[in-house]
């Protein structure tokens, strides 16, 4: 089982149209797949058609009152399920501070699951924090999307720093650029320095695409509404190089 976080510490910059989109490839390349949106905003379950509610919320899960896989929905595409964000999320920190090997809590709770799942993919809310270290200490990467500008590239050497400095954390960092606006002459000249600067930063761009907006819309991923589109094709392509870097 590989678990994969798209996370960034700053928000607004795709997370959560990758995570849509990269957990219905893995389902349709056959291998069976959950999606964990751990942001209380609960915008991949939006996206699922699923309820965001998860019986005793974060409590409950950190204290482990119940299997995990009780949480567990199914989704409308075969192979993919999908546990469901909770706004109760919002107090995630607070009930990892009060654990025992608080950093290590999420990865326990993902070993219930082994061997029913091929992939895990998490959505992670933005920002440093408890939570944040307990994602990245389960996941075996994470994926971080990087808008070329100034502010998103300066979170992506923030997040480096973080981990330079967390002797625990072992997860491998692989930034993709997103959101990119081949328009603007700031884009082209950023995506230019760090595909160039950044040996970790994967190849496939991800386009800004209004197609892309539209998924909270029709609340479906976009690779089942519009698999022609090129933002689409940019997901896929990502897919592939993703499992690529991995192997």
């Amino acid at each position: 089982m590989q678990v994969l976080a798209t996370y960034s510490i700053k928000g607004g910059v795709g997370k959560t149209a990758a995570a849509t989109n990269l957990a219905w490839l893995a389902a349709r390349d056959g291998g069976p797949t959950l999606i964990w949106d751990l942001d209380p905003q609960g915008a991949a379950t939006f996206n699922y058609r699923v309820r965001p509610r998860v019986k005793g919320g974060a409590k409950g899960l950190v204290r482990e009152e119940r299997p995990l896989e009780k949480a567990i929905r199914g989704t409308d595409y075969p192979g993919l399920d999908l546990l469901p964000a909770d706004f109760r999320y919002r107090n995630l920190d607070l009930q990892l501070d009060q654990a025992k090997k608080s950093s290590r809590r999420l990865a326990r709770l993902l070993k219930q699951l082994e061997g029913d799942y091929e992939w895990v993919i998490l959505d992670c809310p933005p920002g440093i924090s408890l939570t944040s270290e307990a994602i990245l200490t389960a996941a075996d990467a994470a994926l971080v999307p990087v808008v070329p500008t100034t502010l998103s590239t300066r979170a992506l050497d923030q997040l480096t720093a973080f981990l330079e400095e967390e002797a625990g954390i072992d997860v491998e960092i692989l930034p993709f650029l997103s959101m990119v606006d081949r328009r603007k002459k700031l884009h082209r000249e950023l995506q230019q320095e760090l595909l160039e600067a950044e040996r970790r930063m994967l190849r496939t761009p991800i386009p800004n695409a209004s197609a892309v907006e539209r998924m909270g819309l029709l609340r479906e991923p976009l690779l089942a509404t519009s698999p022609r589109h090129h933002a689409a094709t940019a997901y896929e392509a990502l897919w592939e190089e993703i499992q690529q870097r991995l192997r």
